[in-house]
């Protein structure tokens, strides 16, 4: 009897069972993998996207927000096109001014939360960063809106991708060129012998020839590469390779001994840095000297009409290229709004937003078909054509530090070869320790 009891009781367990894994089963197909979102409401959210690539248009939001990074001029010109936005979309732009440099901890708290803007605005080289913590949205461009990407600066737009995953929209690039007193030297030299050339003619007690911040890896750059050398390799996707240094290869190598002879042949001083240089040109101690646009006001206060600015010489036929640091605009990861979030950022860096951009707040678009009439920022513009985004990769971080103490060491006369060798072997050691 006891037996009978028992294989009833048992039973029973086993149809709970089977019953309560059905339930089980229905409730799992009904959440995503975290088992906290129902999967009607990812596939929802995950409409517009589809909807997007098969051609239609997903439904308008009323409303799309922006930070703006906390300047007045920008907030300014911002302002002026996200009005003719809504204008053309009948979407509202709400803009919140947020310092670009602390956008990406704000991100980090407000995104998951849903309280964090559609787009945001970030200089390129923090993709790594914001690659990692998952704070911006991969791209899923369509058809219309690459053939509009595709009139921007290519290394603009490949320094907003990851890994192969374009995450941004790129707005503004920086970078520097060379600048002349047009009494000391009238005419651009269009190449580096062209440059040397006047250096040597022009180098006599304390006036110089050519004067640049030597020992800066960002401003050295472009003598390294000229004759072949790089930082990282990259692939033709733009992904970088931090296991190929290339900055003791045989170019980085020439390009350093040429640095090194500006202060073997005294057309340098030693320990040159920014203030000494601008002190020089400003005094008209100097005909030449490498910098930003950041330096025009002063430069064209204290040498007036005198002053003009060129891309940077050639190197075997080709223009030096350039660091660029460039600056643009991601879609939240978390946005409900992804197409319209795109199409935004597309919009506030079109030919004509850049345009009101760039009279408005005076930064450069990424945007090429921008038309700069200003005698100092046009020739500017031009160098961005030949600019080269810094790796936007977390090794990059390693870079700078060996390379500074490497010059320091050239500047003084020690062998390229042997410095630079030890450098690249400081930035792998300590890389390999990040990793």
């Amino acid at each position: 009897m006891f037996k009978g009891k028992l294989f009833l009781l048992t039973l029973i367990l086993l149809l709970l069972s089977v019953v309560l894994v059905a339930c089980g089963g229905n409730e799992n197909a009904e959440t995503n993998n975290e088992g906290n979102t129902p999967v009607e409401e990812t596939n929802e959210a995950n409409e517009s996207d589809e909807s997007a690539n098969d051609g239609q248009v997903p439904e308008k939001p009323e409303e799309l927000t922006m930070w703006v990074n906390d300047e007045e001029s920008q907030i300014a010109a911002y302002e002026t096109i996200a009005d003719k936005f809504t204008e053309e979309y009948g979407i509202e732009v709400t803009m919140t001014p947020y310092d670009m440099l602390d956008q990406t901890e704000g991100m980090s708290l407000d995104g998951p939360s849903g309280q964090g803007p559609d787009i945001f605005f970030q200089p390129h080289d923090r993709m790594g960063d914001i690659h990692l913590q998952g704070l911006a949205a991969e791209l899923e461009l369509t058809e219309d809106q690459l053939d509009r990407l595709s009139e921007y600066n290519e290394e603009a737009v490949t320094s907003f991708s990851y890994e192969g995953i374009q995450y941004g929209i790129p707005a503004v690039v920086e970078t520097y060129a060379l600048f002349r007193n047009t009494e000391l030297v009238p005419d651009a030299p269009e190449t580096m012998d062209d440059l040397m050339g006047v250096a040597r003619d022009l180098t006599d007690g304390d006036t110089y020839g050519f004067l640049m911040e030597a020992n800066n890896f960002y401003f050295s750059y472009p003598f390294l590469t000229g004759p072949g050398g790089y930082v990282f390799a990259q692939g033709e996707d733009g992904v970088y390779d931090p296991e190929d240094i290339g900055l003791n290869s045989a170019g980085a190598v020439e390009g350093a001994e040429l640095i090194g002879s500006w202060f073997e042949e005294e057309l340098m001083p030693t320990g040159i840095d920014m203030d000494v240089m601008n002190g020089l040109f400003m005094d008209g101690k100097a005909g030449m000297v490498v910098t930003g646009p950041w330096a025009i006001p002063d430069y064209q206060e204290a040498l007036g009409d005198n002053l003009e600015i060129s891309v940077l010489p050639e190197w075997d036929g080709e223009v030096l290229s350039s660091f660029s640091g460039n600056k643009g605009w991601l879609v939240n990861y978390y946005t409900e709004s992804e197409y319209w979030a795109t199409e935004l950022a597309l919009y506030l860096t079109n030919a004509e937003s850049s345009q009101t951009y760039f009279e408005t707040a005076g930064e450069l678009p990424a945007h090429t078909a921008v038309e700069i009439n200003d005698e100092f920022m046009s020739p500017i513009f031009e160098q961005t054509q030949h600019a080269e985004p810094m790796p936007n990769i977390p090794e990059m971080s390693q870079v700078w530090d060996p390379i500074a103490d490497a010059f320091e060491f050239i500047s003084q006369g020690e062998d390229p070869q042997e410095v630079l060798d030890e450098a690249v072997q400081v930035i792998r050691d300590q890389i390999a320790i990040m990793n």
